[in-house]
């Protein structure tokens, strides 16, 4: 498809799924529609079993999922790894919005959102981490 990325971007409502499921998954556990639905509805999507069966699916035609039958329910895992996804997510942001300026993306974010001193010293930690380990760059 011309102008497409090749890079994994989901939906609103997919990522919402996904976040659903690695949650379950870090427990180790496929969910049923039923349980992927009632997540979605805590977390303010309230929809219909049906538009929830169409998503899903579409997403294991996207490779975004697995999907499994046990007795009369099918059972869903996320395919996507998080940290590929927030990966390709990020680098979109980084190089649509700014120009591929790490430095830009971080003074917006500290900028527009509100950070506390803990979050400060824990990213202050993570920068000499990263300057010790590339120290030419």
């Amino acid at each position: 498809m011309a102008g497409r990325s090749k890079k994994t971007k989901p939906t609103e409502l997919e990522l919402l799924i996904l976040k659903v499921l690695w949650r379950a998954d870090a427990a180790d556990l496929p969910m049923a529609v039923r349980d992927i639905r009632s997540e979605l509805a805590q977390a303010g999507r309230d929809l219909a079993h049906t538009s929830v069966i169409t998503t899903l699916n579409i997403m294991v035609g996207k490779k975004y999922l697995t999907r499994s039958k046990r007795k009369n329910a099918f059972y869903f895992t996320a395919k996507l790894k998080q940290e590929a996804v927030e990966s390709n997510m990020i680098g979109d942001v980084l190089n649509r919005v700014f120009d591929g300026s790490a430095q830009s993306l971080m003074l917006a974010l500290l900028e527009h959102k509100d950070v506390d001193s803990d979050d400060l010293a824990e990213i202050q930690k993570m920068i000499a981490q990263k300057t010790k380990q590339n120290p030419e760059q």
